[in-house]
């Protein structure tokens, strides 16, 4: 697991938890609404009462750490700072993975499939106010195919079967052992939102 937690972060959580007064106390870092567009990456007091068998604990030289498992796979890579300035400073925490969690060629299809589409091909769709997401997977005869819906500024945009073949369905293919093809389930009559008219 590697989280990286800067010296001034470090200091700074600590001052806080001293400020708590509660013996034990730690700090919980774990992911709202993991693996979606909505997922927030968060840290909160941990007190010895709230601590749970199944957390994931960091120990660091002036605190302690407690991750919710079912965060870690969304927190691999996160990184805490706190950057002192004149107002007393800011605490921020960048965690790349936190929508999608990393992958591997040995991970489940549909898990390589989203992290793709959204760290690859929703950022490119997103100047448009377009999203892709994957609906679900069809066996078939010949391989694997991804059931895909555009939304947003994609849906009804006569260039959307155009950016499915030759963008999207390509880079899956390429990057996915045992995906042959790619289908949109979106409904393209509808226009109100599209970006190309």
């Amino acid at each position: 697991m590697t989280i990286t937690v800067t010296k001034s972060a470090e200091r700074y959580l600590a001052e806080l938890l001293e400020k708590q007064n509660v013996e034990g106390i730690a700090v919980r870092l774990f992911v709202t609404q993991p693996g979606t567009a909505y997922a927030e990456t968060c840290l909160a007091y941990c007190r010895p009462d709230e601590v749970n068998s199944d957390d994931e604990v960091m120990d660091f030289e002036l605190l302690r750490f407690y991750m919710e498992r079912n965060s870690l796979p969304y927190l691999e890579e996160a990184y805490i700072d706190f950057a002192e300035d004149r107002m007393g400073g800011q605490l921020t925490i960048k965690a790349p993975n936190a929508k999608v969690p990393k992958v591997s060629p040995d991970s489940p299809m549909d898990e390589q499939i989203n992290y793709i589409l959204y760290s690859d091909i929703n950022p490119g769709l997103a100047s448009h106010g377009g999203e892709v997401k994957l609906v679900e997977l069809l066996e078939e005869e010949a391989g694997t195919i991804a059931v895909l819906r555009f939304g947003g500024g994609c849906q009804g945009c006569s260039a959307v079967d155009m950016t499915l073949k030759d963008g999207v369905e390509k880079t899956l293919i390429e990057r996915v052992p045992g995906l042959v093809g790619v289908r949109d389930v979106t409904d393209h009559s509808v226009r109100e939102n599209a970006y190309f008219q």
